[in-house]
């Protein structure tokens, strides 16, 4: 797809992976509704517009869809499920309000994001859905359950949803990176890159070039790993 004029819908646009993506998407020449809870900060561009959306409420995303027409258009070529959150703790001792948010953000959301765009993609017989997980969806890690739960979801979502849509015209693509130096876990990346950990700006390329792929292809799934991780 050449995105050029593309209009892509990108939920948790305000930092890490969704502000290294948007500015890679606008640098392709496409139209960028920026979903978030909070705008990212310095990034204005005339084909750049911030749509407040709070994925975990049903009611929040079909308004944010509503708006989206409004501000840049009613097709939507592009959505790519980037909003996510991870919490970690035994089993045992997890609380059950943070496992209820994780699963509203990572799989709920993007479910009522999927399902809001679909009726227009089908209707152009065109549209690329790219769902962000984790390689933690597809390997168990001690602490990290409820987390693990929710992007094994989200591959298994993806991997029925693409079979469900291939036939009018959809892409779907599920990305599954390893270890990102974001501020995902709470932590302030650095000032140099660690050479050990994926870089935003790298899981913003491969997004970039699964969407850029000729009409008659698909990527369905990718994992991604930092070539040298830390022993």
């Amino acid at each position: 797809m050449d995105l050029t004029g593309k209009i892509v819908i990108l939920t948790g646009v305000s930092k890490g992976i969704g502000r290294a993506t948007a500015e890679a998407l606008l640098a392709k020449g496409a139209i960028v509704a920026g979903w978030g809870r909070t705008a990212p900060e310095g990034l204005e561009h005339e084909r750049f517009q911030f749509i407040e959306c709070d994925v975990r409420s049903e009611v929040s995303v079909q308004e944010a869809y509503v708006n989206t027409h409004r501000e840049v258009g009613e097709q939507v070529h592009v959505l790519i499920n980037n909003a996510g959150v991870g919490i970690m703790g035994p089993v045992d001792g997890f609380a059950g309000d943070d496992w209820r948010t994780m699963f509203d953000t990572n799989v709920h959301g993007t479910f009522y994001c999927c399902r809001a765009v679909l009726p227009q993609m089908k209707k152009q017989q065109l549209g690329h859905i790219i769902n962000v997980a984790s390689l933690a969806g597809t390997v168990g890690s001690e602490n990290m359950a409820g987390y693990c739960a929710t992007k094994f979801a989200v591959r298994g979502f993806s991997e029925a949803l693409f079979k469900e849509v291939r036939h009018d015209g959809i892409k779907v693509t599920c990305l599954s990176p390893g270890s990102v130096e974001t501020n995902f876990t709470g932590a302030t990346p650095g000032a140099v890159p660690n050479p050990h950990k994926l870089q935003a700006q790298d899981v913003a390329a491969a997004i970039v070039h699964a969407l850029e792929t000729p009409a008659g292809v698909l990527i369905s799934e990718v994992e991604m790993r930092p070539l040298q991780p830390k022993k």
